[in-house]
């Protein structure tokens, strides 16, 4: 896992478009168009993230972006899922915080099921106003502790 640098920013943005559209074909994918440059300016310049990158051809694969135990952004370019890229970046996160939380759009069952396997556990539904759609807050803590899960 590597921090991410300027150099990065146009490849981050473009899995996050792209794997956005994929998700989150509830959406109309002109959201995510329209949302590039906030994506840029705001979003990335607003979190830590940090990038995965192939080894052999230093190719950015997939990236995640934290604030502070929030993981705000976990995507992997479409061409390289269940490759366990996202696991690994889950992994790193993990690793750094005992306590993870996130949201996630409650239609993409995907997204909950990866989240579900690394441990993630569902704890409230809330309306995210800039889409419209429903959105599952799910926390992660540390192995030896246990919640009790919201059911969906």
């Amino acid at each position: 896992m590597v921090k991410s640098r300027p150099e990065h920013e146009d490849r981050i943005v473009s899995i996050w478009l792209e794997a956005s559209k994929v998700a989150h074909h509830f959406i109309p994918a002109s959201y995510w168009d329209e949302h590039v440059e906030e994506m840029r300016t705001i979003y990335l310049p607003s979190s830590q993230t940090y990038v995965y990158e192939d080894q052999q051809t230093l190719d950015i694969l997939g990236f995640i972006s934290m604030i502070d135990n929030y993981v705000a952004a976990v995507f992997v370019s479409p061409g390289f899922h269940r490759q366990g890229i996202g696991t690994v970046l889950l992994d790193f996160a993990k690793s750094r915080y005992r306590e993870l939380d996130l949201g996630v759009y409650v239609k993409n069952k995907k997204a909950i099921a990866f989240y579900t396997k690394n441990g993630f556990l569902p704890v409230m539904q809330k309306l995210e106003e800039n889409t419209g759609e429903m959105e599952l807050v799910m926390l992660y803590r540390g192995e030896k502790e246990t919640l009790v899960p919201f059911h969906i």
